[in-house]
């Protein structure tokens, strides 16, 4: 018997829709980033791309639990010395509430050239709007 491996050209990826509001930020993030990997798949191949489009909405009314709000930071530095910004959750929401979603994603697909070509795949609206219609996406309930 032949091991089995899946081909990138050979993938027909279908659209999945998210909706965030009033989830916890870690169950979509573990939901997006399985669909984007292609877990939920029996073709399944950990050094290719098998994974689904995947768009959140209501990125804006994500909730975290505990008092993460107010404590989670998150830094940035750009290797300038004394650059280094950090910013807790209530200010990221306010200036950009994308970013929450988009770096727990982050954090859970393979940090290399796959990860990368993975999340292009993810889109992420801090609505309940979206301009993707034309790929009629399904909606995925986040367990």
């Amino acid at each position: 018997m032949k091991t089995f491996s899946a081909k990138a050209q050979e993938q027909n990826p279908t659209w999945w829709v998210i909706d965030a509001k009033n989830q916890i930020l870690g169950d979509v993030a573990v939901a997006a980033a399985n669909l984007l990997r292609g877990k939920n798949k029996p073709t399944f191949t950990p050094h290719v791309d098998t994974g689904d489009f995947v768009v959140v909405l209501n990125a804006a009314e994500v909730r975290l639990s505990g008092k993460k709000e107010q404590q989670k930071i998150y830094t940035s530095k750009a290797g300038y010395v004394g650059n280094q910004k950090v910013e807790n959750v209530e200010r990221v929401r306010a200036r950009r509430p994308e970013l929450l979603v988009e770096r727990a994603v982050k954090g859970m697909v393979p940090h290399n050239s796959l990860g990368r070509s993975v999340l292009g795949k993810l889109k992420i609206y801090s609505g309940a709007e979206h301009p993707h219609e034309a790929q009629n996406p399904k909606p995925f309930a986040v367990a």
